[in-house]
């Protein structure tokens, strides 16, 4: 099975940002090119990029479309785009612009049968759903909606409707103080589809156990722009 390691890149008001446990009162990245900082990712040697509207995820309202339009023709490697996704009508145009996979969280846990319309016209390839866990329990808009659901069971729940999952721990999310291992792997075992794993990676080390767990990627974002980890030295793990 590939193995992806996914440089992100977060918007918020037109910039590249990366936040604290997504408190956008914490923010420790902020960039003033996202177009640029995608191509560099891209010209690094990336496979993939990992985009995040976080005005969207945040407040329900995305107002980065112009610069993710800009991102996507800009560059040949898939983007992986999710925040604010809320309607069939909006997840069918991202889809149509070119993006490879929208990620759905919050929708995706209160209107299923959304997922379910998007898989028929589209395929289940094209689709993530985000496990954003807090305790090891789904938090939706912008992780400060409690669920009560355990990660692992959500993944159970929705396995036929997503290739992937994507499991951000919001515990350890942009402290760049290393990974919590057993939830990762709790995730993981609950699914056949691929799990990227997301939150606290922040060394080569914690990039080689997420793929040890079995994970089929991982999306860092913080450590690779605080220079705590080498992409080029992260990208062999790909192929190792």
């Amino acid at each position: 099975m590939s193995f992806f390691v996914i440089p992100a890149v977060d918007l918020k008001d037109g910039k590249c940002v990366r936040l604290v446990q997504g408190d956008p009162r914490h923010q420790t990245v902020e960039l003033d090119n996202p177009v640029s900082v995608a191509r560099g990712w891209q010209e690094m040697g990336a496979r993939r990029l990992h985009l995040i509207d976080l005005d969207g995820a945040l407040e329900g309202e995305r107002r980065n479309e112009k610069i993710v339009r800009e991102i996507v023709s800009a560059l040949d490697i898939p983007v992986q785009f999710g925040g604010g996704i809320r309607s069939f009508e909006d997840a069918c145009n991202l889809l149509d612009l070119g993006i490879e996979k929208i990620i759905l969280g919050t929708v995706a846990m209160e209107r299923p049968e959304l997922l379910k319309g998007l898989v028929e016209k589209y395929g289940r390839d094209r689709l993530i759903v985000a496990l954003d866990s807090k305790g090891g329990r789904v938090v939706t808009k912008g992780w400060v909606e409690e669920t009560g659901v355990r990660a692992s069971d959500a993944a159970k729940k929705f396995e036929e409707l997503a290739s992937e999952f994507l499991f951000t721990n919001v515990d350890v999310e942009g402290m760049t103080e290393g990974i919590d291992l057993d939830i990762v792997k709790e995730v993981v075992d609950s699914t056949k589809s691929g799990v990227i794993a997301s939150g606290g990676i922040t060394s080569i080390d914690d990039i080689q156990a997420v793929k040890d767990a079995g994970a089929s990627a991982v999306v860092i974002g913080t450590a690779l722009y605080k220079g705590k980890i080498d992409f080029k030295e992260a990208l062999k793990l790909e192929e190792s």
